[in-house]
């Protein structure tokens, strides 16, 4: 296990497919939002140091530069300790949601252009970001499940998807990790989502598990400027940290 000043810093198993991670991972999103990309880059090897070794991007972030971002500092860290996950799925956003697409086609699209933007040989968890309801999910699956075989993905993970729609996906391949939104004021997934996710064996990846920083207390944020983003996002790594539910396969 990794050294967190000191303090064992536990790996969990996600999901019954095989992947490890470090229980505390690091989503990348808001580091578009640092004016210097070296910052960036200087946060992901800072949380690698403290014993991270899970980071989560997506296409979509910062349009196409988080990748790039992260892309950069993972060459500054040995690639066989890091587990790396992206997404693809969401087109873009306009007035009335989001656009999303789920097609073979552009599945592939996706993957190869985070390969290259990543600049490394292989995702360790490729998400659907969203769930392109437009199309049948086993058409998706299908073309995850052949990169998969191609060593261009390890393991394939969902976000915001129904219970309908993961059993469908699963029985395509098996899914690894579910992405969605659990903390103390949002709850929804126990009723339905969790008790499948025991059953299937599928660990969940709860995003914003501190209420979007909500729960991160005013301690977080009492040494930085007050003009600094940090304030407005109230923490960086309380808003943007995944904790692993490590029940999900018992």
């Amino acid at each position: 296990m990794a050294e967190y000043d000191g303090v064992k810093v536990p790996t969990v198993k996600l999901g019954n497919q095989g992947l490890e991670v470090s229980k505390l991972g690091c989503g990348c999103m808001r580091l578009s939002d640092i004016q210097s990309e070296e910052d960036g880059i200087l946060i992901i090897k800072e949380a690698f140091n403290k014993g991270i070794t899970y980071f989560d991007t997506a296409d979509l972030y910062g349009a196409h530069s988080n990748e790039l971002l992260v892309g950069k500092a993972l060459k500054q860290l040995p690639r066989q300790k890091i587990q790396l996950s992206t997404k693809f799925g969401i087109v873009g956003v306009e007035g009335s949601g989001i656009i999303v697409k789920g097609t073979p086609e552009y599945v592939r699209s996706c993957c190869e252009a985070s390969l290259k933007r990543l600049d490394v040989d292989y995702i360790d968890l490729y998400y659907q970001h969203r769930i392109d309801t437009s199309i049948p999910i086993e058409e998706t699956m299908g073309e995850l499940k052949k990169l998969v075989e191609e060593g261009k993905i390890k393991y394939i993970g969902l976000s915001e998807a129904s219970p309908d729609t993961i059993r469908r996906a699963h029985a395509v391949h098996p899914i690894t990790a579910l992405q969605m939104e659990w903390s103390l004021w949002t709850r929804d997934i126990e009723e339905e989502i969790v008790p499948l996710c025991r059953e299937l064996g599928i660990g969940i990846v709860p995003y914003s598990p501190l209420g979007r920083g909500f729960f991160g207390g005013t301690g977080v944020v009492e040494s930085v400027p007050t003009n600094g983003f940090l304030v407005k996002d109230f923490c960086l790594f309380s808003a943007a940290t995944y904790l692993f539910e490590n029940d999900v396969t018992k």
